[in-house]
């Protein structure tokens, strides 16, 4: 349950996806053995102009591969992108419960907004999501 996918997306549809977050956003992919083995990426966080500074990020790690460094060195390279572009502030939504996942986000320092409890469901039952944020550079006035 840690996606919200109801089903697994074929190839040309995660292409695509991958595509269109590409032209605004990082999209960062690790491979091992010509696999690919996690990704993580940056994403819009509002629809209205004031929240252009703040991006929402997700960090994905096969399970053969977790609890190896993977998801901190994807999330450490995907902030200093989004440092180098401006941003401010970084938004990651958890299901809960996910221990691996919440431990690996508040070591990098993001700390708890709230919980949107029964937010999506699958499998039979309702999820809950934790909403985290990581400020990623003091804030002040903005460059244009």
């Amino acid at each position: 349950c840690v996606s919200f996918e109801t089903e697994v997306p074929d190839l040309e549809n995660f292409r695509e996806r991958v595509r269109k977050i590409s032209e605004a956003y990082p999209y960062l992919v690790c491979e091992f053995d010509g696999k690919v083995i996690g990704y993580a990426y940056a994403s819009r966080h509002g629809e209205r102009a004031a929240y252009k500074y703040s991006v929402n990020v997700s960090v994905y790690v096969s399970p053969e591969h977790q609890r190896q460094g993977v998801g901190r060195m994807l999330y450490l390279r995907l902030f200093e992108l989004l440092l180098k572009r401006g941003f401010y502030t970084a938004y990651a939504g958890i299901t809960v419960p996910n221990e691996k996942s919440e431990k690996l986000h508040r070591s990098l320092g993001f700390n708890l907004v709230g919980i949107y409890h029964n937010v999506g469901y699958k499998h039979g039952k309702w999820l809950d999501v934790m909403w985290l944020e990581k400020p990623l550079r003091e804030y002040g006035t903005p460059r244009q």
